[in-house]
């Protein structure tokens, strides 16, 4: 974003004080270049504004609805890589902090742990995806990038879930196991069918807290 300002600035500065020198060439080249920096810069600035950031997880409201706008979309794109759909039919959540807004790495133990009756309100499922922080899934011992509703968590006595983030395997809690690679990496977390909780901003997705 720096160096886009710097090219974009330098080349406004250019056309401002020394217009004579410039040739048709030169003139659409810079046109083309202040106007794709510009546009970049619109893009990450809106994506900003409409981000909603609570307990370090990332979301926009209202991304795929079919009346948005090219920045609208543009911005959601920016946050979230990939097809997105209506926000009836699934919503979004991606960090690469814990709760304490430090980087997620696998040279630490990390839980999430979501409250009694506080996993994520769907009227089909959710899930939790990792990946390296350059988006891409990482090998491990089990072959294991996501758990879901489905994947037969195991519940603590109180109702409350915990899923364990790291790269070794926790004693005796493998099924809610999701392997972290040993540097940094990223989550999502993806409902589908999402209930109204969701829908109106009320559901919070709970922090990624460093295992005690």
């Amino acid at each position: 974003m720096a160096c886009i300002g710097v090219v974009c600035g330098y080349v406004v500065i250019r056309r401002l004080l020394f217009p004579a020198s410039l040739t048709l060439c030169d003139a659409l080249v810079q046109g083309v270049l202040v106007g794709w920096g510009l546009a970049v810069v619109t893009v990450e600035i809106l994506a900003r504004i409409k981000a909603t950031r609570i307990n370090g997880w990332v979301t926009i409201f209202g991304c795929g609805e079919p009346g948005n706008g090219m920045f609208l979309r543009a911005a959601c794109a920016r946050i979230f890589l990939g097809p997105v759909n209506s926000p009836r039919e699934a919503m979004y959540w991606r960090t690469q902090v814990d709760g304490a807004g430090r980087a997620l790495c696998g040279e630490h133990d990390y839980i999430l742990r979501f409250p009694p009756g506080g996993l994520p309100p769907v009227n089909a499922f959710w899930s939790l995806t990792m990946a390296d922080a350059k988006e891409r899934f990482v090998a491990n011992p089990i072959n294991r990038y996501c758990l879901t509703d489905r994947s037969g968590l195991v519940p603590n006595a109180d109702g409350s879930v915990d899923i364990y983030l790291q790269n070794a395997a926790p004693a005796g809690r493998e099924s809610n196991w999701l392997p972290a690679p040993m540097g940094k990496f990223r989550l999502w977390l993806r409902a589908y069918m999402p209930g109204a909780a969701i829908l109106d901003g009320t559901y919070t997705v709970p922090p990624v807290e460093l295992k005690q």
